[in-house]
C-alpha cells in the first residue's frame, strides 16, 4: 500500500449532545447501544458518516435514526481525534450539541438502539469510547453560552415566574445562586415583560408571571451580552 493511500482509512463519525430542560433539571439524551463495540451500555447518540453525505446532514440523519428526533437545531463544536478512541480503528468524530425542551420531543429510538432515554446531568454513568470527555466539552461549551445569549424562550412556559428561570440557569452552570443578585441583574437587562398574572393552584405564595420581551430577545440572541453570575 503507498503512502497515499494510507491517509484514506480513517473514519468518521458524528456524535450529538443533546440536552433537554423539563423546568427543574437539565438532563441529557442516551442509547442504550445494542450492538457492539461496547453492546449493552448507554452511549451519546452517534454513528459513522456515508460517504455520500455531508456532515450536518449525517448528524441530523443519525440522531433521527436513533432516538426520532428530528428538527432539532445542533450546533457543530469540536472534533475528537485520538488515534485510539475506538477500539475498531481509527474514527474521528465531529461533536454536535443542542438544548431542547424535553416535553416538544418524543423519544422513539429505532436501528440498533434499544432504548433512548434522558439521563439527569448528575448522574451520568461511564460511557464507551470518549463520550463522557465530549459530554464534558459540551457541558463547558453551553455554560459559556448562556452567559453570553439569552436562553430561555423555548425552554420554559409561556409564562414563567423568576424562579422557574432560575432554576434554568443554575441547572445549567451547576451552581446555587443568591436569589436577589440573580433576579436584580436580570430585570436591569430589560428583557422580561410583566404578564400582570399570578400563579395560581400553588401551596406557597403566588409569584409574578413574566414572559420574554421577543423583539428584545431575539437581539440579544444576536448581538450576545454578557451575564456574569
Amino acid at each position: 500500500m503507498n503512502l497515499v493511500s494510507q491517509y484514506f482509512r480513517s473514519a468518521f463519525s458524528v456524535d450529538s449532545v443533546i440536552f433537554g430542560f423539563d423546568e427543574s433539571d437539565l438532563k441529557v439524551l442516551l442509547i442504550y447501544r445494542g450492538a457492539d463495540p461496547y453492546k449493552g451500555t448507554w452511549a451519546l447518540p452517534g454513528d459513522l458518516v456515508r460517504l455520500d453525505e455531508d456532515l450536518d446532514e449525517s448528524a441530523r440523519r443519525v440522531l433521527k435514526e436513533l432516538t426520532g428526533l428530528s428538527n432539532v437545531f445542533m450546533e457543530q463544536i469540536h472534533t475528537f481525534g485520538k488515534v485510539d478512541r475506538h477500539p475498531m480503528g481509527r474514527v474521528i468524530t465531529v461533536a454536535y450539541y443542542s438544548l431542547v425542551k424535553i416535553s416538544d420531543f418524543k423519544i422513539n429510538p429505532s436501528s440498533w438502539a434499544k432504548d433512548a432515554k434522558w439521563h439527569s446531568i448528575n448522574k451520568i454513568p461511564k460511557l464507551p469510547f470518549d463520550h463522557n470527555e465530549i459530554l464534558e466539552f459540551a457541558k463547558t461549551k453551553l455554560k459559556e453560552k448562556v452567559r453570553h445569549q439569552p436562553i430561555g424562550f423555548e425552554l420554559l412556559p409561556e409564562k414563567f415566574s423568576l424562579t422557574e428561570i432560575q432554576h434554568l440557569y443554575e441547572s445549567v452552570l451547576e451552581i446555587e445562586m443568591d436569589k436577589r443578585n440573580f433576579r436584580k441583574k436580570l430585570l436591569a437587562m430589560d428583557l422580561l415583560v410583566d404578564s400582570g398574572i399570578s400563579q395560581n393552584a400553588v401551596a406557597h405564595r403566588p409569584a409574578k408571571l413574566f414572559s420574554f420581551d421577543k423583539k428584545k430577545y431575539k437581539s440579544l440572541i444576536k448581538k450576545g451580552f454578557s451575564f456574569e453570575l
